[in-house]
């Protein structure tokens, strides 16, 4: 099932990820204050959701990384 959602992840634009990051951690820190006040059902999902922001911050982070280094070859070619 991972393999999926990393799947789904790579399909999804930047600002989709960007999005969907922001999206998951607010879920994510309702599930936290809902774990200290009550009852959870599946306290694994806190654990998913985790890898899940996770996985998108790497996805993120590369391709920022990657507009970077697309912006830095450019101006070393505008250089010469």
């Amino acid at each position: 099932m991972a393999k999926d959602k990393k799947n789904d992840f790579k399909n999804l634009s930047y600002d989709e990820m960007v999005a969907k990051r922001n999206e998951l951690k607010k879920s994510y820190m309702d599930l936290r204050f809902q774990a200290v006040m009550s009852h959870v059902e599946n306290p694994m999902q806190k654990r998913t959701m985790r890898r899940d922001i996770a996985r998108l911050n790497t996805l993120i982070h590369q391709q920022d990384l990657a507009k970077f280094r697309a912006a830095a070859a450019e101006a070393i070619a505008a250089k010469n």
